[in-house]
């Protein structure tokens, strides 16, 4: 009888922890503010080991930082080089050849894959023929952007290509309008949840009153407009891998006194995202092929996922990801002068090429 016991004591354990998700111990708990608010970040050590091994496994090899990156390439070396003109001639192709495999790795093609080859077999790369060249300058300084302007967010280690490419030509982690379908209470809306343009033209997240059963009439703010926050908040924080008090206090969750920094560095994120998403991808839209575009007829865009894929920092820091060893990508781009009309050498461009 106590043996039958036992067993069913053990199976209704067995049964509950499978039924409610619960994971086996040791679990690592972070407290991220105020005791006793249930502020903590909570993790697998065994999951994000997993993680991090299939990200060690995925890392590519490109050629290490020399001991002295060189002197600018003097005229007439490039022509129509637009924002790697502060490159030495070795620096230039050390990075080229790490796009290739950050981005085109998948294609087979190598550095074809935005040059243009000539009838006779030579590679044209002074050429804009191709779409992928004019949208790889483009991101090239988006990354330069973020790595300079953005740097309180991606820090002094800064990011590149890989960060988000990961060898393939698209980012897995990207949306278009119309892609899934609206949430079940959206009534007549049929594009994609308009929250997503949280992370294009809006800034209107902040929607908390501070008074009860009142409305804000300054911002004229309606309860679609709420829901569209919440959306946004619950994708940041799948996107993140981590729960809401990551960012926020669980008991006054719009006080920004008494939230953790995490929070200041979520808004600069956002922040970055739009303008990335706005400045340098939007505008490149008429580039793109039929076969690039969304059904609604927009090109991919960026969200935190992009680049953080589930981790709260993207590949969870690994060198791969740097870009502080690529002076490509942590000075906003100059022209390279050609000899025959070109700019002149040291001549900032905008940050939209």
């Amino acid at each position: 009888m106590k043996t039958l016991s036992r067993m069913a004591i053990a199976l209704a354990g067995g049964l509950l922890i499978t039924t409610t998700g619960c994971e086996v111990p040791p679990i690592d708990t972070v407290q991220l503010g105020f005791r006793g608010v249930g502020m903590e970040h909570v993790a697998n050590p065994r999951t994000v080991q997993d993680s991090v091994d299939a990200v060690l496994a995925r890392e590519p090899f490109v050629p290490g930082p020399p001991e002295d990156f060189g002197e600018p390439a003097p005229p007439g070396t490039w022509e129509n080089v637009q924002v790697l003109g502060h490159l030495s001639e070795a620096e230039f192709n050390r990075f080229k050849l790490a796009m290739t495999t950050w981005v085109a790795a998948g294609t087979g093609e190598g550095c074809n894959y935005c040059h243009v080859i000539e009838a006779d077999g030579q590679v044209n790369f002074a050429s804009d023929a191709k779409y992928q060249k004019v949208v790889s300058r483009s991101m090239i300084s988006m990354t330069q952007t973020a790595n300079v302007e953005y740097a309180a967010h991606v820090g002094e280690t800064g990011v590149n290509c890989w960060t988000c490419h990961q060898g393939l030509v698209q980012p897995v982690n990207r949306w278009y309008f119309g892609d899934r379908p609206s949430p079940p209470d959206a009534g007549s809306m049929i594009a994609r949840p308009q929250w997503e343009r949280h992370y294009l033209d809006r800034d209107d997240a902040r929607l908390i009153n501070q008074t009860a059963l009142s409305r804000n009439r300054e911002q004229n703010v309606s309860l679609q407009d709420t829901e569209y926050t919440y959306w946004l908040m619950i994708q940041m924080s799948e996107h993140l891998g981590v729960n809401c008090t990551y960012c926020h206090t669980s008991a006054r969750f719009s006080d920004w006194d008494e939230s953790p920094p995490q929070r200041v560095h979520a808004m600069r994120g956002l922040d970055m995202v739009r303008t990335m998403n706005m400045d340098y991808i939007v505008p490149l839209t008429d580039e793109l092929p039929e076969h690039r575009l969304g059904p609604m007829g927009d090109g991919a865009k960026i969200n935190c996922a992009t680049c953080h894929s589930g981790a709260w920092k993207p590949q969870y820091g690994l060198p791969a990801t740097h870009g502080i060893d690529w002076p490509a990508l942590m000075q906003i781009g100059v022209a390279h002068p050609t000899g025959n009309g070109g700019a002149d050498a040291g001549e900032e461009l905008p940050d939209q090429p």
